[in-house]
């Protein structure tokens, strides 16, 4: 709490300065198809600047009484235009910059336009990023957007998760310059893989429903296209400082050669992040690196290489606890059972550790004034993985706590049983290992655009990708023992190529196994625009191959260790258009029904090579949605409706047959609905101040039980009869109902205050429909809650440079809440596993640029 006020005092010193009056000005800024969202409007030789709204209009306080604003947009020619006094520019229009090197246009495929494209959007700056996010996990700067749901999981660095109408990340398409980054094997994106992005964030949109990507992803939930910073085109850089709560500091610095006379251009940052974290032994350390390399070769090619990562180890909390738990723990909600204490020092039993490299080279073919090809050649590689415990006394052995339950675990008590046991010759009973997730990833990925007539563009496009994910269990620590023996439960070697091995640290150990899947997609597009109509039709189809070779459980002379490939082939139809009735009002549909292939795990359920999934249904997918939106001077809004029916939802059974062999039953019929209406808008109630909110109120449940489902062996005996009661369930994971409402205050000249307040409700405890085989109640709901997020900014000088200093004050109030929770004996509270949200947490940062 001092060092809180400590913040808000140092703070409240750099806005003691005079209001001064100022001069307005304004306009709307456009290209030759329309007004230009997002275009950045600056008074020449200051950081005093705006960007346009949604019709491409801006409003903007100058210093002085005359002087230049700059009007910039990537890929656009920046315009200079001179003001006197109080000015109304007019329509300024930009043209296309042929010496601007920026990837944008490779992607900008994938970006919604307002007033044109017809999806439920929302698209938020690099500047509302670092504004507002300070120390908050980067999916969490979405929680104000309508459908999201984002937390902090179990509270670790990088451990954060984003769901979008009540679907989580598999059902969620994550893009990084217009390239796919789900994982190729089961959907998941991790965004500890990502923790770096948010510095080098150019904006990020958040397509909700079918979106606009016209790549081969499907997509139920939503699309979160996110396009980090291009090639500056002017020479210069910008250096950080950060520090907040519990330790945490981040550095770094940004330099730019600008455009230079050859064409070449070159942009590089790099960011160092380490501290304790909030909760029990999650300490952390990450580095981020991005570089951008731009080239103009002519007027008719231009080429862009791309390379970033953010390289991380941070401890977790993996597992959920009774509230009783917390209650009774001397740290209370920070209350982490998966750290302990060796030789004096912290030791995670739990944490993850990633590398994640994304490198892409884009090429911008201009064919002619009508007709451009743009081509991305991508390569992602990873290395890493989340520790874990192993041994066959683990369950014993890291209960046993340095004091009661709520203490860290007693490393120490396990390395001196494992030296005991070397002295006999044993192994270790107890130890730490590595779950291994590497991966090497390739694609290419290929858009064709012509406009055929003024009024039809036609688009055609090719996604290619392979992938090779390679997984096993590591040992890390033998916690004071020689060796491990690696069996399983019944006193089987687990890798019978090196039978009754010794193993050590770095040895592989469980299993060893590798994932390859394959992605042929083909997309095409047709689009009608005319000055108040856009419609688009859009069909996608994919083919996605599975193969797994397996290194342990098959010797390798064995022609069981390699599955052959099994195909399985997606496809998508989807369709819309908006209409502008004037230049206030809109209004757009969508329909679409696509088929997602089975995911890796549902092909190969029993991770072996002989239990084989072969005929894994697709899931199906029909959506349907309708939106208004007004765009006026001072407020603009948007309402939407949407209805996505989930039917053949993904679920498996294992079945043991009688002579002990197993069949994997394909259940279908599992249906789900998701509908509901979500509301937002953007209020300028004065030159000073803007309001912002949103609603969303989602009913997304199982639609029906499903009762009978019979399992036959290969001798069509029935072996067992399932029975789902699931109709009406609450869709769990997800509040369903969420709101915001937030200002920012310019309070004094070159300071402004933000408040965002967020309500989040109906969130129901995560449960399995497997588990639902008898009638029960409803999954049990978490309370309601509501937070709090306070942001003061100030801009000054330092010599010449511009500054900016932000403090971020996250959960004002200090409100307890519930954030992610798993069903325990069926909608009881005290049986409920739940991690409880960050209490108060404060950031404040420096940034200079020169």
């Amino acid at each position: 709490m001092k060092n809180f006020k400590k913040l808000m005092f140092v703070m409240l010193l750099f806005t003691a300065t005079n209001i001064f009056s100022q001069i307005n000005v304004e306009g709307t800024v456009k290209d030759k198809t329309g007004p230009l969202p997002g275009a950045t409007v600056v008074e020449k030789g200051t950081t005093n600047g705006v960007t346009t709204d949604f019709d491409g209009n801006f409003s903007l306080q100058v210093k002085e009484d005359t002087g230049t604003v700059l009007i910039s947009f990537v890929g656009y020619k920046t315009k200079s235009i001179s003001f006197n006094g109080n000015s109304d520019l007019g329509e300024i229009v930009l043209t296309q910059d042929e010496n601007v090197l920026d990837e944008i246009v490779v992607t900008a495929v994938s970006f919604a336009i307002d007033r044109k494209t017809p999806v439920a959007v929302s698209t938020i700056k690099a500047e509302i990023i670092e504004h507002k996010l300070g120390s908050q996990e980067f999916p969490e700067i979405l929680k104000s957007t309508p459908g999201v749901y984002a937390t902090k999981s179990g509270g670790g660095f990088g451990d954060g998760r984003l769901t979008m109408r009540g679907f989580n990340s598999e059902n969620v398409a994550v893009m990084i310059n217009g390239v796919p980054v789900n994982d190729m094997e089961n959907g998941r994106v991790y965004w500890s893989n990502w923790a770096g992005l948010s510095d080098v964030t150019s904006f990020m949109q958040v397509q909700r429903g079918l979106g606009a990507s016209k790549v081969a992803v499907p997509a139920i939930g939503g699309t979160v296209n996110i396009l980090t910073k291009t090639t500056d085109i002017d020479t210069g850089g910008s250096i950080f400082f950060g520090l907040g709560n519990d330790g945490y500091t981040k550095y770094g610095a940004t330099v730019s050669t600008g455009l230079l006379d050859n064409g070449l251009a070159v942009t590089a940052s790099a960011f160092k992040l380490e501290g304790n974290g909030y909760i029990d032994g999650t300490q952390f350390k990450g580095f981020n690196y991005f570089l951008n390399i731009s080239k103009q070769i002519n007027d008719d090619h231009k080429i862009s290489f791309t390379s970033f990562g953010a390289p991380q180890r941070h401890g977790q909390r993996q597992n959920m606890s009774l509230i009783s738990r917390y209650r009774n723990a001397e740290s209370g909600n920070k209350f982490n059972p998966d750290w302990g204490i060796k030789n004096g020092q912290v030791t995670n039993i739990e944490d993850n550790f990633y590398h994640k490299s994304q490198t892409s080279l884009n090429h911008y073919w201009n064919i002619s004034d009508k007709t451009t090809l743009s081509t991305a050649l991508y390569a992602s590689f990873g290395t890493g993985g989340g520790g874990g415990t192993a041994g066959a006394n683990r369950g014993d052995l890291f209960q046993v706590r340095l004091g009661g339950d709520d203490q860290p675990v007693d490393l120490d008590n396990i390395v001196e049983i494992n030296r005991a046991n070397g002295e006999q010759g044993l192994g270790s009973e107890a130890l730490l290992r590595a779950s291994r997730n590497d991966h090497s990833w390739f694609g290419v990925l290929s858009t064709f655009k012509t406009e055929i007539t003024d009024n039809f563009a036609f688009v055609a496009g090719l996604d290619l990708r392979t992938y090779t994910g390679r997984h096993f269990n590591e040992v890390t620590d033998l916690l004071g023992g020689q060796y491990y023996l690696d069996v399983d439960g019944s006193g089987n070697d687990n890798n019978v190529n090196n039978p009754n091995a010794a193993l050590r640290v770095g040895d592989k150990m469980a299993y060893n196994n590798d994932g390859e899947v394959g992605w042929q997609g083909l997309f095409t597009q047709l689009e009608y625009n005319l000055e108040k109509l856009n419609v688009f039709v859009a069909a996608a189809v994919s083919n996605t191959s599975y193969k797994r070779i397996d290194y342990f459980n098959y010797l390798d002379s064995d022609p069981l260790q390699e599955t052959d490939k099994y195909n399985f082939t997606g496809f998508s139809i989807k369709g819309g258009a908006n209409y502008n009735l004037n230049d206030y009002h809109n209004i757009f549909a969508n329909i679409g029904y696509f088929e997602k292939a089975a995911s890796f795990r549902s092909v190969f359920p029993q991770f072996d090579n002989e239990n084989i999934n072969a005929d894994a249904e697709n899931e199906k997918i029909f959506s349907v949605e309708l939106g208004y939106g007004f765009r006026g001077e001072k407020l603009a809004g948007n309402i939407n409706i949407y209805r996505t029916a989930w039917n053949d939802r993904a679920l498996t059974q294992t079945i043991q047959n009688p002579d002990r062999t197993f069949n994997t039953a394909n259940i279908l019929g599992v249906n789900a609905i998701h509908q509901g209406i979500e509301f937002d808008f953007v209020y300028k109630a004065t030159d000073r101040l803007t309001l912002t909110g949103m609603l969303s109120l989602g009913d997304w449940e199982w639609e029906n039980d499903v009762l009978g489902v019979e399992v036959f062996d290969d001798e069509q005996d029935l072996v067992k009869t399932i029975d789902l009661y699931i109709a009406g369930l609450k869709v769990s994971e997800s509040a369903q109902t969420t709101a915001a409402l937030g200002f920012d205050w310019e309070i004094m000249k070159k300071t402004n205050f933000t408040i965002d307040y967020n309500y989040f409700g109906n969130l129901y405890a995560q449960y399995d429909p497997n588990d639902r085989g008898t009638p029960g109640p409803q999954a049990w709901e978490a309370p309601d809650y509501s937070t709090f997020d306070a942001g003061l900014r100030y801009n000054f000088k330092i010599g010449e440079f511009d500054t900016t200093i932000i403090g971020i004050v996250n959960n004002v109030f200090n409100t307890e809440y519930i954030s992610d929770a798993r069903d325990g004996a069926r909608s009881v509270t005290n049986t409920a596993l739940v991690w409880f949200g960050f209490g108060r947490t404060f950031s404040v940062s420096a940034k200079i640029n020169f």
